[in-house]
């Protein structure tokens, strides 16, 4: 099966070259807008909050991942769900503006899903883990990067394990790989904004403020964006 993502970059490229995909990708449109902290941290919450006080200027990357859908999620909506091989071949043809893999599974965000963002008009809003960012780090996009910080690794269990959907295995291995990404996430220099997550209501004060500051910013700066 031909993924979404193969069809519009296979379009785009017979008359682009990848390095002028790249480029365009990148500076189009205002800056990205990334999202980074552990599963369970409360990303999810943050994010609903901004897009129902603002229904019109975020869109949401939807990230391509090889595992099976959980209960409740959908093709398109949740993630894009695709096979291995499809998803390393994509990977191979330089679809990809970055790529991770976790518990034998393989996520990515590909150029296509960002680009169909911009040419909305909206700010391309990017929920990735520690390597995600790290690989974006070194593109043009120039994102706004902020880093949600769960109160503390025990409250970060009790979360995920009233989720229901992990084994033993695998969160230990979510709680292993949030060590590291919280060690990297406080690390100066790393992120533009942490937000310390205790309580969600302060969090998402906080989140709101940060984003509109850097959007006015922008705008004041001669980007179109719609705060609305």
């Amino acid at each position: 099966m031909i993924s979404f993502l193969f069809i519009v970059n296979r379009a785009f490229s017979s008359s682009t070259s990848r390095s002028s995909v790249s480029s365009k990708i990148m500076s189009h449109g205002p800056r990205p807008l990334v999202l980074c902290g552990p599963s369970g941290s409360g990303k999810s919450t943050l994010l609903k909050r901004l897009f129902a006080e603002f229904p019109t200027t975020f869109g949401f990357s939807i990230s391509h991942t090889t595992r099976k859908p959980r209960e409740g999620e959908e093709h398109g909506v949740h993630y894009y769900f695709v096979e291995r091989p499809e998803m390393e071949l994509a990977i191979a043809n330089d679809e990809f503006i970055e790529t991770a893999e976790f518990s034998g599974n393989m996520y990515g965000t590909s150029k296509a899903a960002v680009r169909e963002i911009q040419n909305q008009g909206r700010v391309c809003i990017l929920d990735i883990e520690q390597k995600g960012v790290e690989q974006i780090r070194k593109t043009d996009l120039n994102p706004i990067l902020i880093f949600n910080n769960p109160p503390t690794i025990e409250e970060l269990e009790r979360r995920l394990r009233l989720r229901g959907s992990e084994t033993e295995e695998t969160l230990r291995k979510r709680l292993d790989a949030a060590q590291v990404e919280i060690s990297y996430g406080l690390t100066p220099g790393n992120f533009h904004k942490i937000i310390n997550n205790v309580d969600i209501d302060v969090a998402y004060t906080e989140f709101r403020d940060f984003v509109v500051q850097e959007l006015k910013q922008q705008e004041a700066e001669g980007v179109r964006v719609s705060l609305n």
